[in-house]
């Protein structure tokens, strides 16, 4: 076993500390009381007070909201079932295809993602607000809950399943009522990161978001270049800890999952093995 050298400490202490230093003097300057937000004069949360009777923050957060939960919800069951054709299909003709589509946003830069889902919504004359930015967020991330599904559905014991089938339920029955409870932390998990996503979004959103639907970073970034306000600061903390909730609740699902699966291939060695 290699031994945690000094190197190893400071490398990882520098890096910590470029990742997460901006956002700790972020946190604490958004409780100034100054105006200046470089400028420290104690303690106040007044700016969060300000914060929730800016309406036009409140809307731009309210639409926010409203797109991350369509685009998770509509991206978790379309990688859901992308996940299981990829997993159970076996080989077919177009599945190299297919599953490059699939994972190709994962990769693709988020600028040219962007721009072609605009050249595509104005090629069909439809116009851009809350749905074009829905379907532009569902398609980068319903590959992401590809992904978690995937990891589960391999390892899954298809035996429950055909167990199922063998007491008389249909395919449907067999995968709502055995596959589905199963797989279900990782599909949690899955619309957990992709509300994530959507909520962090700029760049696409900024391409297919229209005049009526302006979400929350792009409200942000429009503020921030005529320069930095405290509320900006209240605002990102809050954001801060919104995605943090998420990517903490969704590490832990994981975590759960991975436990469980643990416990389930011991009991079943256990079962092989008398």
């Amino acid at each position: 076993m290699r031994r945690f050298s000094l190197f190893n400490a400071t490398s990882l202490t520098l890096g910590f500390a470029f990742l997460y230093i901006p956002m700790i003097i972020l946190v604490v300057y958004s409780f100034n009381k100054s105006k200046l937000v470089t400028v420290w004069a104690g303690f106040s949360t007044k700016w969060y007070g300000e914060l929730i009777r800016n309406d036009i923050f409140l809307d731009a957060a309210w639409v926010t909201f409203k797109v991350a939960v369509m685009s998770s919800t509509l991206a978790t069951v379309l990688g859901t079932m992308a996940a299981i054709v990829l997993v159970r299909a076996g080989r077919f003709h177009g599945r190299t295809l297919f599953s490059g589509m699939i994972y190709a946003p994962l990769v693709m830069p988020e600028v040219i993602t962007g721009l072609s889902l605009l050249l595509l919504f104005i090629g069909i004359g439809m116009d851009r607000g809350v749905l074009t930015i829905v379907l532009a967020h569902t398609t980068f991330s319903m590959c992401y809950v590809s992904v978690v599904v995937s990891s589960r559905l391999v390892s899954f014991d298809q035996s429950l399943e055909e167990a199922a089938l063998d007491l008389g339920c249909s395919p449907f029955q067999a995968f709502r009522l055995v596959t589905l409870p199963i797989i279900a932390p990782a599909v949690i998990s899955g619309w957990l990161l992709a509300f994530t996503l959507s909520l962090d979004d700029l760049v696409i959103a900024s391409f297919t978001s229209g005049p009526s639907a302006t979400t929350l970073p792009m409200k942000i970034w429009s503020s921030v270049r005529l320069g930095v306000s405290p509320e900006i600061n209240a605002l990102s903390t809050l954001m801060i800890g919104v995605v943090a909730a998420g990517v903490i609740t969704a590490s832990l699902i994981s975590k759960r999952t991975a436990v469980r699966q643990q416990r389930e291939e011991r009991a079943a060695e256990r079962t092989e093995a008398a």
